[in-house]
C-alpha cells in the first residue's frame, strides 16, 4: 500500500471529529495534544520547583516546611496555568466550559463529597499550616512523623517505619496532636513508687541527680521531682523532665527508667510490690462441696 494512502488514512482517523464541546471539535488529536501539553506542562513545572529549592531557597534560609508549601503552590499555579493555555491551544473557549463545568458540579459534588472536602482540607493545611513536614504528631492511637502533605491526604511514617495514609480531613475534622507546633521542647513525666521505710530526702535527691546526669535532658527549664500522693503501699513520685525534641521522648523515657532502677538500688531504695492483706476467718459451718 502506498505511503501516502497510509498517512491521509492516520491523518482522517486524528482528524475525526468525536464529540463537539461548546461549539467546539474535538478530534483525536486535539486530545492527543492536550495530554502531550499538560505533560510537558507537568515536567517544567517539576524542574523549576527543583531550580527553586536547589537555587533560591538554600539562599533564603527558609525552614523546610515553609519551602515545602511554596512549592506545592508554585506547582499548582503553573498547572492551573498550563491547562487553560493548552484548552486555548486545541481552539477550546473556556467561556463556555465554565458553564458546562457549573453544571456538572452539582452532579459531581454529591458523589464526589469526600474528595472535594478532602482538597480544602488540604490546601487548608498548606497555608494554614497546623502541621508541617517532619512533625511529630499523634493521629488516633498512631504516631509518627508527617512525610508529605498532599492535595487529597498526608503521609505519616510511624514509629514502625511503615507509611500511613491519612486523609487531610481527619486533620482538619478530628483532635491531632502536634508535638511539634510552635515549639518543639515538651515535658514528659516518669512516676516511680518508693517505700514507706525509705528516706525521703535520698529519694528525692537521687531523682534529681537521674535527671541531671542524662545529657538529653534539658537544664533548662530544670527537672522538678513532685510528691504526688500517698498510695497503698508507697509514695508516690513524679520526675519532670523537658527534652528539646519530641521525636526521642520513647528512648529517653527508657534511659531515665533504667537509670531511676540503678541509682535506687546503689542507694537501698526500694520501689514496693503492691500489697494487700488478707485475713482468714474459721467458717460457722462446714463447707460441703458436691461433685
Amino acid at each position: 500500500m502506498d505511503l501516502k494512502v497510509i498517512f491521509d488514512k492516520v491523518i482522517m482517523v486524528l482528524d475525526y471529529k468525536l464529540f463537539e464541546l461548546n461549539q467546539t471539535p474535538v478530534s483525536l488529536s486535539s486530545i492527543i495534544m492536550f495530554i502531550v501539553l499538560m505533560s510537558v506542562i507537568l515536567i517544567l513545572s517539576k524542574m523549576l520547583n527543583k531550580f527553586i529549592l536547589r537555587r533560591i531557597f538554600s539562599k533564603l534560609n527558609l525552614d523546610a516546611s515553609m519551602q515545602f508549601t511554596l512549592l506545592r503552590v508554585t506547582h499548582y499555579v503553573i498547572m492551573i496555568i498550563g491547562a487553560i493555555i493548552a484548552f486555548q491551544f486545541i481552539g477550546i473557549n473556556l467561556s463556555g466550559l465554565a458553564v458546562i463545568f457549573g453544571l456538572l458540579s452539582v452532579g459531581i459534588g454529591f458523589g464526589l463529597q469526600n474528595v472535594t472536602s478532602n482538597f480544602i482540607a488540604g490546601l487548608i493545611l498548606l497555608f494554614e499550616r497546623p502541621i508541617q513536614i517532619g512533625d511529630r504528631v499523634m493521629v488516633g492511637d498512631t504516631e509518627g512523623d508527617v512525610l508529605d502533605i498532599n492535595i487529597r491526604s498526608t503521609t505519616i511514617r510511624s514509629l514502625s517505619n511503615v507509611s500511613i495514609i491519612v486523609p487531610n480531613s481527619e486533620f482538619i475534622s478530628s483532635r491531632v496532636i502536634n508535638w511539634s507546633h510552635g515549639d518543639k521542647k515538651i515535658r514528659i513525666d516518669i512516676d516511680v513508687g518508693v517505700s514507706y521505710n525509705s528516706d525521703l530526702d535520698t529519694v528525692l535527691r537521687c531523682l534529681q541527680e537521674v535527671a541531671v546526669e542524662n545529657p538529653k535532658v534539658l537544664k533548662n527549664p530544670e527537672p522538678d521531682v513532685l510528691f504526688r500522693s500517698f498510695g497503698d503501699s508507697s509514695w508516690n513520685m513524679s520526675l519532670r523532665i523537658w527534652l528539646p525534641d519530641p521525636k526521642y521522648h520513647h528512648i529517653i523515657r527508657s534511659e531515665i527508667n533504667c537509670a531511676i532502677v540503678q541509682k535506687f538500688r546503689d542507694n537501698k531504695i526500694e520501689i514496693p510490690f503492691p500489697q494487700r492483706d488478707l485475713h482468714l476467718r474459721s467458717a460457722e459451718q462446714p463447707i460441703i462441696i458436691k461433685n
